[in-house]
């Protein structure tokens, strides 16, 4: 076992490379659950269901069993899928329901306590994944996750940080308490111990997705609704069902990229912008060079204005998919863009159709026969609504504030969505996670993806270009620093040193703000090196770590 696996494809098995399997998730713990159970003869769907229930418990600010997510699926013989367990709007939701009299948006009561939250999907897809491609027992692969939530385990500085700052949000929303909460201030090292979450863990183990979606641990979700005005009813529970769907796919320079269809916007959007720069000679500009970071900027502003307007949940909204990922529409998109100056915003809308704090965890995994996993899980802000089911032990999400609110307002993540992404009973909000399989020569070439909010999808698509276009391992393209646009507000965001001075310069003279923030994305991913050795990235700006054997 190797953790923070880097090097590139200059040599043959380079130490930092492994042939087996690997596994990269945003906690060591997490990492070597999976790849014990890759070693124990697991595939890579097993591996990451018991990693996504580890997860729920040494990673409880974005690892859930009260949120959602997506999978993208690919067997070692090229079969590929994808998996929406994205959380639904309860039947009691209506469009305006976080407005006030005035129809105004009221911010906190989509993002804090229990009306914030949307039906869970993590179950019913972890569920569905096992039994449709899933390899040793469904009880084997949840015991790691029990035993972490019973035994407890030592918390990392960073997470200790994590758990003093959100003190005062599980102190309005849990007042009787939680495992999360401590008289004392958290320290690094100090053992985390979740008697609750290990019996809801129990039950699921005994009774599959029947374990969460019924019997005492959904009556528990319910009576957590009755008593403080949330509406999520036992019958929303029971009728959830994760969904198949088929992948969206595209090719950007010979490599085929497979990615997640709506409700996710992410891959739709990463299509749109890798065959907007296709045509642009990104490597000979160089990485982050002016005009290289001018073309990508304006490619995700006009992107991310289509994303506003067309992108939702592809049961209740005809998303036009084909005409979004035309050539030629992309291509007429990028036409309007001058080099002596910036495109402002405000002059950018959605194209015309000819007759479609960011917290978030993604998990990559290869398996020692090839299958691969990408897959991206979420409750939305950090540490979702804040509320933690009584009795249970487990965090709600507040992803109702990924719908349009209010057509036309910003979300958390200032991410604007139009009429196709409005409430509506039973539907799927619309969300950027992004994950993503790549191909290269009908092989597999990457498995990747990243928490983030709104800059998932940029940093998705910088990742693949590091490697594609600036000849980066996999490492070094995950470590780089990124940029982010997303249409509105009509600002750069850049990771500090992402942009040397000169280059600002440049920019700003054109019209491009740039502000500098803190980190962008945290992006977990595997390459195929052209020997047939994994090698990973392990995103430094968290605790992840990679392991292979």
């Amino acid at each position: 076992m190797l953790a923070g696996c880097a090097g590139g494809q200059l040599g043959k098995n380079n130490s930092n490379e492994f042939r087996q399997g690997m596994v990269v998730t945003a906690s060591p713990i997490a990492s070597k659950v999976g790849l014990e159970i890759l070693k124990k003869g697991g595939n890579a769907v097993d591996a990451a269901v018991a990693v996504q229930f580890a997860l729920a418990v040494v990673y409880p600010n974005a690892g859930n069993i009260g949120g959602g997510g997506f999978m993208v699926y690919r067997s070692a013989t090229g079969e590929v899928n994808t998996l929406d367990f994205r959380e639904k709007a309860p039947s009691l939701a209506s469009r305006d329901m976080y407005l006030d009299s005035i129809g105004n948006p009221i911010t906190d009561k989509s993002l804090y306590g229990r009306l914030a939250s949307g039906i869970p999907g993590s179950v019913a897809g972890m569920a569905e994944a096992h039994q449709k491609y899933g390899h040793l027992k469904w009880a084997d692969l949840l015991k790691p996750a029990i035993d972490l939530a019973t035994n407890g385990f030592k918390i990392t500085a960073r997470q200790a940080d994590e758990l003093n700052q959100f003190k005062t949000l599980f102190n309005a929303q849990n007042p009787e308490g939680t495992a999360l909460l401590r008289m004392e201030t958290w320290a690094a090292g100090d053992l985390l111990v979740q008697n609750e979450l290990a019996k809801t863990l129990e039950a699921i183990k005994e009774n599959g997705r029947s374990g969460f979606y019924e019997g005492w641990v959904a009556e528990r979700i319910v009576a957590e609704m009755a008593h403080h005005k949330g509406i999520v009813s036992k019958e929303d529970l029971k009728d959830y069902q994760a969904i198949w769907r088929k992948p969206v796919t595209g090719y950007y320079k010979g490599y085929h990229i497979i990615t997640m269809p709506p409700p996710s916007g992410g891959g739709i959007a990463l299509l749109q912008l890798l065959k907007s720069v296709a045509d642009f000679p990104l490597k000979r500009w160089g990485f982050n060079s002016d005009s290289t970071i001018q073309v990508i900027v304006e490619a995700e502003r006009r992107v991310y204005a289509d994303r506003a307007a067309y992108l939702g949940d592809p049961d209740f909204y005809n998303v036009p998919v084909t005409k979004l990922t035309n050539d030629q529409y992309v291509k007429g998109r990028m036409s309007s863009f001058s080099w002596a100056s910036a495109t402002p915003s405000a002059r950018i809308k959605e194209g015309v159709l000819q007759p479609e704090h960011e917290e978030t965890t993604h998990f990559s995994i290869v398996d020692r026969a090839g299958n691969a996993v990408s897959l991206t899980t979420t409750l939305n802000g950090s540490y979702g609504s804040g509320v933690v089911v009584k009795g249970a032990g487990f965090l709600l999400n507040n992803e109702m504030d990924d719908f349009s609110v209010k057509p036309g307002s910003p979300n958390m993540y200032g991410l604007l969505g139009g009429e196709a992404n409005a409430i509506v009973p039973g539907k799927r909000m619309l969300s950027s996670m992004t994950p993503t399989i790549v191909e290269k020569e009908g092989k597999l070439f990457m498995v990747v993806g990243t928490p983030g909010g709104s800059t998932i999808i940029t940093s998705v698509f910088q990742t693949l270009l590091n490697v594609i276009e600036f000849d980066k391992s996999m490492q070094a393209a995950v470590t780089a620093k990124k940029f982010h646009h997303q249409w509105l507000p009509d600002v750069v965001f850049a990771e500090d040193g992402a942009i040397d001075s000169l280059t600002v310069l440049k920019l700003r003279s054109k019209g491009y703000p740039v502000e500098f923030r803190g980190s962008i994305g945290r992006v977990d991913a595997i390459l195929k090196t052209r020997w047939g050795y994994y090698q990973a990235g392990a995103d430094p700006r968290g605790d992840d770590q990679a392991l292979g054997w």
